[in-house]
């Protein structure tokens, strides 16, 4: 964000808006509503209206002034509208988030969330046109939106958009190891990786390995050696570490690049491999403990009145989403790749179960998730003006579209991670495929507008 963005943002806060919607979009005996939030910004009245659909995430007023989709709408004066997916932030149906009342917590509620207010929207502004945008999750619901109600949108920028969904992500970690291996030399980080974990495991074995692992990893507890899902967890958290770096590299400032945790990885004059794991688990998490008790992740996971603990990602509502939906569950059941096979699908599809009930297992999980191919049909997308972004650097392009589709198009970044192209331009460090990218997005906007 520039200079004049944050002074905007600043001095002339988008002020937080409601909208009315019904609980359940599809039960026309269920007359109860809520109050949706939304942030408005631009005109007062256009033509256009340029929708930025949330997804797992609150609603954030920095998103009014900030990203490609703020200099398009300018360019095309349009009324810039934030929705807030249900569930999440300050847009909450229920008075809890219950087994019971996450049961309106779904895409397709979410998808009728954006028809309803779009509609409405248009009337109130006397508008014709409407572009909707979304990344990562809020991506596949731009795109899935066109899908599913094309006479309201005319065209939808999807970035990082897993629209396939997938119960056992195991890709997800063999494209971590791909993108860690654009360090050089090639192969290094991975094979440094790959020996701290051997490393860890064998530390693990004895109660002083145990006390020494505590102490090197700054471990919020100790370990118990008989409690198997704190190893898994452990293992999980560690690896999560690298996940975040790849996911974001040169995408979120603040967090370490792939460039700062692999020169520790391969560093010799920082310690073992073991050591060198062990610093960059503390550059990510900033002096704080790792925190790996499975039983404390159950506990903040089963919290159904925790609406401030996770305003900002919501932990609880996504988990119920994946266990519901989705999958896409990080597993280490691939050989292909450095961090060992502790948290294997067997461990998430346990979380499901502990946190949600003995239903949400992985029969019911993976049935959920053949309904959602059939219901949005995963890869075989046939709308038309619809792009979908992804970079290779992302490990969320392995369940996106990266292959030429007869009618939406495609675009394939070398060099970029997740959802790169919605972000504002650096011309100091984005690579040149990147700015192609946004040229060809925004001339597909100016031509589904004409």
């Amino acid at each position: 964000m520039n200079a004049d963005q944050l002074w905007q943002l600043l001095f002339d806060p988008p002020n937080a808006q409601w909208f009315e919607q019904r609980l359940d979009h599809f039960n026309p005996t269920d007359t109860r509503t809520w109050k949706q939030r939304y942030f408005k910004a631009g005109p007062d009245s256009s033509d256009t209206l340029f929708v930025k659909i949330c997804g797992e995430t609150e609603a954030l007023p920095l998103w009014m002034v900030a990203g490609m989709w703020t200099r398009w709408g300018q360019k095309h004066n349009a009324v810039r509208l934030q929705l807030e997916h249900r569930f999440y932030g300050d847009s909450r149906p229920t008075k809890d988030m219950s087994v019971d009342n996450l049961q309106y917590l779904s895409s397709e509620q979410a998808l009728a969330d954006v028809a309803i207010f779009i509609s409405s929207m248009k009337r109130q502004y006397r508008a014709s046109k409407v572009i909707a945008f979304g990344g990562s999750y809020s991506g596949a619901l731009a795109a899935w939106f066109r899908l599913k109600y094309p006479h309201l949108v005319d065209g939808a920028v999807a970035s990082s958009a897993p629209v396939h969904p997938q119960m056992n992500f195991k890709g997800y970690l063999e494209v971590v190891a791909k993108s860690l291996n654009t360090f050089k030399p090639v192969n290094a980080c991975d094979d440094a990786i790959s020996a701290a974990t051997a490393a860890l495991k064998e530390k693990l074995k004895s109660a002083e390995g145990r006390k020494a692992l505590k102490e090197q990893f700054n471990l919020c507890d100790d370990i118990d050696i008989s409690a198997k899902k704190d190893i898994n967890n452990l293992f999980r958290t560690l690896a999560g570490n690298v996940m975040n770096t790849v996911q974001y590299n040169k995408v979120v400032g603040g967090i370490p690049t792939i460039d700062d945790l692999c020169g520790i990885m391969i560093d010799k004059s920082q310690g073992d491999e073991l050591a060198r794991y062990a610093k960059t688990s503390d550059l990510v998490l900033k002096g704080k403990c790792v925190d790996f008790k499975y039983d404390k992740l159950i506990q903040d996971l089963k919290n159904v009145t925790g609406w401030d603990m996770t305003r900002y990602f919501g932990d609880r509502q996504w988990t119920y989403q994946t266990c519901t939906e989705f999958g896409g569950f990080l597993t280490s059941d691939s050989i292909a790749q450095p961090f060992g096979h502790e948290f294997p699908i067997e461990f998430s599809v346990q979380i499901c179960i502990d946190v949600f009930g003995s239903k949400f297992n992985s029969k019911f999980i993976s049935g959920a998730v053949d309904a959602s191919n059939v219901n949005y049909g995963g890869r075989h997308y046939t709308e038309d003006r619809v792009v979908f972004v992804n970079g290779n650097i992302d490990p969320w392009h392995y369940l996106s579209i990266t292959h030429k589709l007869p009618q939406a198009r495609v675009i394939y970044i070398d060099g970029t991670a997740h959802c790169a192209d919605a972000m504002d331009p650096d011309p100091e460090s984005d690579p040149p495929g990147l700015a192609r990218a946004r040229k060809v997005i925004g001339d597909l906007i100016d031509q589904w507008l004409q």
